[in-house]
């Protein structure tokens, strides 16, 4: 179905980034050839993470092996993982300073462990050498394999997040080779490999033609697999071959999904135009007892 393009609403539009700190980061992270979601997914909050302690680092690649009709990331064959990149990852985020970090990755379905080894050695390294930043990490669903998962989960992530990116009657549409059960899946058993030491994450983009009985059951079925953290935020085409915008979803209706996710039961809620799945980050930390928890955990593998 053909829909005509929408004017961009004023409330997303954002100042460019700037500034010496921003400017620093942009070369540090350059310099190390690393790539960070900030920029390769176009995020138009990058300036303010940047200055505020917070970045997202994708790793495995540059280019995807699936094609979803929402993302900006290129699709083609990849290149083999660089080794180095856990390391030089690291050492950016020691030397950016930052409070908390998210790392993301393109989905390799080309790799048997859909790179998830990949993903817990970058774990274990930034932990090395950052032991107090918080490290959120945004996987793929490694296609349901469960000993990938668990891969990622025995280096002990803070956060565990996987997007279910819209409700379930759109993801055909929306996720190439993704499947809507298959995300929840992927939350339910990340939290029962790590009970009481993980706080797992999922988010939503609207305005690709959702109604708000589908956004309240997915916050339903979100919450039904334990999911504490959820995110709302606004599509935005990358380009005319992606797909279209429905509807832009004012700010005040976002507001009022917050209040309703909150009143449901997620304990964190980020709901904006402008949310992306970690934007303002900074500003969460999980709860003390699973720190604890995670840090007895820690101290006890090394002994």
């Amino acid at each position: 179905m053909n829909h005509p393009a929408q004017q961009k609403p004023d409330w997303l539009k954002v100042k460019l980034p700037k500034g010496r700190v921003f400017r620093d980061l942009q070369d540090l992270v350059r310099s190390k050839d690393l790539v960070t979601v900030c920029e390769q997914a176009l995020c138009p909050n990058r300036g303010e993470c940047w200055t505020h302690g917070t970045a997202t680092f994708m790793v495995c690649g540059k280019v995807c092996t699936r094609a979803c009709g929402f993302c900006a990331t290129s699709t083609a064959k990849p290149q083999p993982l660089d080794p180095a990149e856990p390391g030089k990852v690291a050492d950016a985020v020691a030397r950016m300073k930052l409070r908390h970090t998210v790392v993301t990755m393109v989905t390799r379905d080309d790799l048997p462990d859909g790179a998830a080894g990949h993903i817990a050695a970058t774990i274990r390294a930034i932990r090395a050498a950052s032991p107090e930043t918080i490290i959120e990490v945004l996987i793929s669903d490694f296609n349901g394999k469960e000993e990938a998962l668990a891969e990622v989960m025995k280096a002990y992530p803070h956060i565990l997040n996987h997007n279910v990116e819209t409700v379930e009657r759109l993801t055909p549409m929306v996720r190439f080779r993704a499947q809507y059960r298959r995300s929840l899946q992927v939350l339910e058993r990340a939290l029962k490999m790590s009970p009481g030491l993980v706080v797992t994450k999922s988010g939503m983009m609207l305005g690709l033609g959702e109604t708000r009985a589908e956004i309240e059951q997915t916050m339903d079925d979100l919450l039904g697999v334990g999911v504490s953290v959820l995110t709302m935020g606004q599509y935005l085409r990358p380009s005319a071959k992606h797909l279209p915008v429905i509807r832009y979803v004012r700010p005040e209706e976002f507001d009022e999904l917050r209040e309703i996710a909150l009143a449901k039961g997620f304990r964190h809620v980020a709901s904006g135009p402008l949310i992306r799945s970690s934007h303002h980050d900074a500003n969460f930390r999980p709860e003390e007892d699973i720190l604890e928890a995670l840090n007895e955990r820690l101290a006890e593998e090394t002994r």
